[in-house]
């Protein structure tokens, strides 16, 4: 495959997203709940998280100001299923405080944050701050994290950085716009390509099977 399309062509006809309710893949994409699995989700799976969100939906404290003024003791108790949980709990609230310091609210957050100033958070890597834009303020970023590596790598790509293997990721899709709008019958924003794109990478690799298996 000579390209990110090549690659979504065969995953888009594999309806690898066909057991999803989540339009965009991540669940409540553009709430200030991705944000918060977007740090308990490093090191863990994601069912986990469910748990911990869960947690904090029935203890009513998945709202920015409450999460930044929460008892770090209580907080971390009730995210204990992601593991790791004192040092999320620390991250998950220092963000939450800094958020509010910087934008006032999760909706002012969403419109204007930077990535550098995610990036500038403790805890907050290339991975995380993506996954943060894309599907917590839905904007135009394609997430690259494991899964797309591995990917890569079984089709014979080497890359030396994050950004080396986002870019070729990026370009692929941004050079075939009319050729993606073709595949889904439709036009389609860069935020709904990236988004779905992304899912659709992850749940190949959760499922265990290679690119050449879900093509033949």
């Amino acid at each position: 495959m000579n390209s990110s399309f090549e690659i979504l062509e065969v995953l888009k006809k594999a309806d690898l997203l066909k057991d999803t309710v989540h339009p965009y893949w991540w669940p409540n994409c553009g709430t200030f709940e991705v944000l918060v699995g977007a740090i308990l989700t490093q090191q863990t799976k994601w069912e986990k998280v469910e748990s911990s969100l869960k947690n904090l939906r029935e203890h009513n404290v998945l709202e920015l100001e409450k999460i930044a003024e929460i008892d770090i003791d209580i907080l971390a108790e009730l995210i204990k299923p992601s593991g790791f949980y004192n040092t999320k709990a620390n991250r998950l609230e220092m963000l939450c405080e800094a958020i509010v310091l910087e934008f006032g609210d999760f909706e002012n957050f969403q419109k204007v944050v930077s990535r550098d100033w995610l990036l500038n958070q403790k805890g907050v890597g290339q991975e995380s701050a993506d996954a943060i834009l894309c599907y917590a303020c839905k904007r135009e970023v394609f997430v690259v994290d494991n899964y797309t590596n591995k990917l890569l790598k079984s089709l014979g790509y080497e890359f030396e950085s994050y950004e080396e293997l986002q870019e070729w990721m990026i370009g692929g899709i941004e050079s075939n716009l009319d050729n993606i709008n073709k595949l889904y019958n439709r036009e389609v924003d860069l935020f709904t390509i990236y988004s779905r794109f992304h899912g659709k990478i992850v749940e190949l690799g959760k499922s265990k099977k290679d690119i050449e298996e879900i093509q033949a």
